[in-house]
């Protein structure tokens, strides 16, 4: 059977992050910055240790006010304020795995600082520097053709290209932004739109076009209300096309 990695943004004070580490390979843990703090991010790291399911650092603008969703560099924040923060926020997770005895997987930006790295080389390649400064077995996760695998590249990371089931696509290979019509797909959705880029390689954006994505990796956001079950429906869904949940090195 093929195997993708289902990952969730997880530690963001959701009500339903057990039940969800139930059904995902790989979790995604808020490090303090756009939300959670030390308590959850070591009960997070427990579960993530009970499921199975590899651990990952979320490192975000700090920016607790808007839940790490606006861009914050050159009008609050300069790239080295921004490397210091995202720095101290994964050697924090770093500590929590050591003294709970298991290994930080990957790292995956969160927000707007993600939406940042997606466009701009210098803070892709800030990103991935800082990574690969802790550890280069580390995984950077980020957004499927995007300049951020060519950053990873050049710091001898192993890079995860992610694709979003929950989230329509804009035509230049983004997310459709959360506050326009349809952004937001229900299990059914999801799950179609998860097989057509696992499967097909390509996505359907939200003007009919179809444009190629890489799926290492797929998404599942935590926050959203309906997470558990597209979460449900994706593991059945996958597995009916001989496609199944886990990490594939």
């Amino acid at each position: 059977m093929q195997t993708i990695d289902l990952n969730c943004d997880m530690g963001e004070g959701m009500p339903n992050d057990e039940a969800l580490m139930k059904l995902i390979s790989s979790a995604n843990i808020a490090c303090g910055a756009h939300a959670g703090d030390e308590d959850t991010m070591k009960r997070t790291v427990s579960w993530a240790m009970k499921y199975g399911v590899a651990i990952g650092a979320h490192p975000s603008y700090p920016d607790r006010e808007n839940f790490g969703r606006k861009d914050l560099l050159g009008s609050e924040l300069n790239l080295q304020q921004v490397e210091r923060s995202v720095r101290m926020q994964i050697k924090k997770m770093l500590e929590i795995c050591s003294e709970q005895g298991c290994k930080l997987h990957h790292v995956k930006p969160h927000g707007a600082l993600y939406n940042r790295a997606v466009k701009d080389q210098a803070m892709s390649e800030c990103l991935a520097r800082i990574i690969a400064d802790f550890d280069t077995a580390l995984v950077f996760y980020g957004l499927s053709g995007s300049i951020m695998a060519a950053a990873a590249k050049k710091f001898k990371l192993k890079f995860k290209h992610e694709v979003f089931a929950d989230r329509r696509y804009a035509d230049d290979g983004s997310l459709l932004s959360r506050s326009l019509p349809g952004a937001l797909l229900n299990q059914k959705q999801a799950l179609a739109q998860a097989i057509q880029m696992i499967i097909q390689g390509n996505v359907t954006t939200v003007s009919g076009k179809v444009i190629s994505v890489f799926a290492d990796t797929i998404c599942v956001h935590g926050d959203g209300a309906h997470a558990i079950e597209i979460a449900e429906s994706l593991r059945e869904g996958l597995n009916s096309q001989k496609i199944r949940i886990g990490i594939a090195e």
